[in-house]
């Protein structure tokens, strides 16, 4: 197993090399100079001149790109001239209250899309499989910053269920309640669709591994039917189960993006969209590696997960 992740973890350095280029290649091309966007009406020769050259933009492309990468290298993500502080203190901090939204979002979908598919494919063609099929096919339809304006409008201003936006309220609070208060519309927003997308897949692999001959005979022994379906089976489809969270927990991730504009959370995705206005090229491309980085990582976890209950997959 030791193989198997050192493996993966060297397999990974190509991808992330090729986010850095990338990331690096379209802030470059982003159309206007940076220089001038970031002194605003300040914009004097002198003070452009001075910038293109704190920033490093004075030099060739290649140049900046091998410069910033090896900085990064070194635990350098640069200077947020915005924000005034280190990208990486910026990102870190910011980091936290995505991982919070994002690893509740992902908890919801893997539970309730698992659960959902599973009951699914045990009541196949029953009243159960139609009903979890319509309801998934609307979540898989909308799109999660929608949702999430609709429940802001039925939940939290007619009905003043939940607060409106934010992490903590604005006066007092601060403890687990209160962040369970303002986590409950973004992070089911957020899981909405992701929700659908398990349920689905869940239900295909369940409804293959129902047809496999060992289910048959477990049945035949006596077995009962929750335990050959919750037990057996279960284990068995989450081989092919596991792929697609992996792929969701991205979604889930990205997605974060917009349900932080439309809840006002203090996560990357917000501090991302403010930074691309801002035209704080070192803070984009910090945040976009950073969680480009998380990602991959996550990855590699869900591949060793998945070998640990299919040993053939690490040959």
């Amino acid at each position: 197993m030791g193989g198997y992740i050192l493996k993966r973890l060297v397999s990974a350095v190509p991808v992330l090399l090729g986010i850095t280029v990338i990331v690096f290649l379209i802030m470059a091309m982003i159309p206007g100079d940076p220089a001038t966007a970031i002194l605003g009406s300040y914009a004097t020769p002198e003070n452009v001149e001075r910038i293109n050259r704190d920033l490093g933009l004075d030099k060739p492309l290649v140049a900046r790109y091998f410069i910033w990468l090896g900085n990064m290298l070194t635990g350098d993500f640069g200077r947020s001239f915005s924000l005034n502080r280190p990208v990486l203190d910026e990102v870190l901090d910011r980091f936290g209250a995505t991982l919070v939204l994002a690893g509740t979002s992902f908890i919801l979908c893997s539970i309730l899309g698992i659960v959902a598919g599973v009951i699914s494919a045990a009541r196949q063609y029953g009243l159960a499989d139609k009903a979890i099929t319509f309801v998934v096919l609307i979540g898989i339809s909308i799109p999660s910053f929608f949702l999430g304006m609709m429940m802001i409008l039925a939940f939290a201003v007619e009905r003043r269920w939940f607060p409106v936006s934010g992490m903590y309220a604005i006066y007092g609070g601060g403890d687990l309640p209160d962040l369970l208060w303002h986590l409950a519309m973004p992070a089911l927003a957020l899981a909405v669709v992701a929700t659908g997308v398990v349920a689905r897949l869940s239900r295909s692999a369940m409804l293959e591994v129902l047809r496999q001959d060992y289910i048959r005979t477990a049945r035949a022994k006596g077995v009962p039917e929750r335990r050959v379906i919750w037990w057996h089976a279960l284990k068995a489809a989450m081989v092919s189960i596991i792929p697609v969270l992996g792929i969701q927990a991205g979604f889930v991730l990205s997605g974060a993006v917009y349900v932080e504009i439309v809840f006002q959370w203090p996560g990357v995705g917000r501090m991302l969209v403010n930074a691309i206005l801002q035209r704080d090229i070192l803070l984009v491309q910090g945040g976009v590696v950073f969680v480009a980085a998380c990602y991959v990582l996550f990855n590699i976890a869900v591949d060793v997960a998945q070998s640990l209950l299919d040993p053939r997959i690490k040959t």
